[in-house]
């Protein structure tokens, strides 16, 4: 390894740097107060005179597991099927959003460890006058469903038959037939659930009973729902925007950073973590993606950006470490197997590895190297974001909060954190705009090894 050598030392904050920091900090406190309020604004609960002009279509259902299109006709006699209560317990809601009604799927009813078709049955009375009704569909199902009234399909989510195409679940209005005021019928829900790596203890099927409401009032209801929704997963939509924003600026100032390798490799990191973060909210928001690409995505993007974090961090105490590159690259290999495969074997080896090869970098940003608090405190906000599992859980630290009613993960409070730090880390690194090639000659050429800065600068 080649000896390091020390430039001369620089400022503590120029006047560039300053001002991009306070720019930092300025864009990041004005976007955590419109997160706040929009948290605040879609965990607020369903208006209350809206609930009271609507039923909720709780209680006793008819269910049955397996298929068949039949199943879906008014004059079925279902008096053999199984009874399964939806009434959710007081103040239950899921352990994801917040999605209030919450009740247990049929695993939590005799069924687990069961995967395909099921049926629920109920009948339904329709409250007569003049006004149009609509049926609000369950908010989340595992994992896709048809909804019929007297035979007569209304909708659903997702694409059901032979090959199911299955979609994240969402607030979905259905129309009731014209002249259904005043009448009886049957709701019928057809649910698929797709196989799970391992039985669920509350797994499968409906986890909220539908809505029967008269127009306005389903219309109201359905936006309160979609307020709701988007409020689960705003944050991954911000965050991987502000990702994105990040790899933009680190790419755009690499010619003038002392650390042009970090920010090449952290760019592209920032990019794939995004990738994966925003996955999210493109599931949760809309049918462009199935569960089925979701899940691979989950799993197959993780080696790739641990892959690049890895490398980028190598390089922040240059001379980077060639081994860590080839170790890096081997375990994010086994990695991508390991998920292709389904090998989970290689899937630890390959996060354990990566862990593990993390640890021989901090222990180099320990020993000495530029901006060593914060590059540190950097490190451990990334590291605590993609190794929660090995790191956080064993703390006993939860995975999910509920501020204002509405489920924020520890990985998004993380990076929260830690989006900020790398920006100002980023910028910490910037030489001034008018420096020139005589005053920093380590810098002159990309060719050469990059040295570190003064090993007593901090934050």
């Amino acid at each position: 390894m080649m000896p390091e050598s020390t430039p001369p030392t620089a400022p503590l904050i120029d006047a560039t740097q300053r001002k991009l920091i306070v720019g930092i900090v300025i864009v990041t406190l004005l976007i955590a107060a419109l997160m706040i309020a929009g948290l605040a604004i879609g965990g607020r609960p369903d208006p209350a005179p809206l609930r009271a002009a609507s039923t909720l279509l709780d209680g006793p259902w008819r269910f049955h597991t397996g298929d068949d299109p039949r199943w879906a006709a008014a004059n079925l006699d279902a008096s053999g099927w199984e009874t399964i209560d939806l009434t959710a317990p007081p103040g239950s809601h899921d352990g994801d959003v917040g999605l209030p009604d919450y009740v247990g799927g049929w695993s939590a009813h005799g069924h687990r460890g069961y995967h395909g078709y099921a049926w629920y049955r109920r009948a339904v009375t329709v409250p007569a006058g003049s006004a149009s009704w609509d049926i609000l569909g369950p908010t989340l199902v595992e994992d896709g469903y048809e909804l019929y009234w007297n035979g007569q399909r209304l909708g659903g989510s997702g694409q059901l038959g032979p090959e199911p195409r299955l979609v994240g679940t969402r607030p979905l209005r259905f129309a009731l037939p014209a002249g259904a005021a005043g009448t009886s019928g049957v709701l019928a829900v057809r649910s698929y659930m797709l196989p799970r790596p391992g039985p669920s203890a509350d797994g499968g099927g409906m986890h909220a009973a539908p809505i029967l409401a008269p127009r306005p009032v389903g219309e109201a209801l359905h936006r309160a729902q979609w307020q709701r929704t988007i409020a689960g997963y705003v944050v991954d939509a911000v965050e991987p925007a502000a990702m994105l924003a990040l790899a933009g600026l680190a790419l755009a100032v690499g010619s003038r950073s002392r650390r042009k390798g970090f920010l090449l490799f952290a760019g592209i990191a920032l990019a794939l973590t995004a990738a994966r973060r925003l996955d999210n909210a493109i599931v949760s928001w809309t049918d462009l993606q199935d569960l089925r690409t979701y899940a691979w995505l989950a799993k197959a993007m993780w080696a790739p950006t641990m892959t690049a974090w890895l490398l980028a961090w190598n390089r922040w105490r240059p001379p980077a470490w060639r081994s860590i590159d080839a170790l890096a690259i081997a375990l994010g290999a086994a990695g991508i197997v390991g998920a292709l495969a389904h090998l989970p074997t290689w899937a630890s080896i390959s996060r354990l590895g990566s862990l593990a090869l993390f640890a021989v970098i901090v222990v180099r940003i320990v020993r000495g190297g530029p901006l060593r608090t914060l590059a540190l405190v950097t490190l451990a906000s990334v590291l605590a974001a993609l190794f929660g599992g090995e790191l956080l859980d064993p703390l006993g630290v939860p995975g999910i909060w509920f501020p204002f009613n509405i489920g924020v993960s520890r990985t998004q409070y993380i990076y929260a954190i830690g989006i900020p730090l790398l920006a100002v880390l980023i910028a910490r690194t910037l030489l001034p705009k008018d420096a020139t090639a005589s005053k920093a000659g380590w810098w002159q050429s990309s060719t050469r090894p990059e040295h570190d800065e003064s090993r007593n600068q901090t934050i």
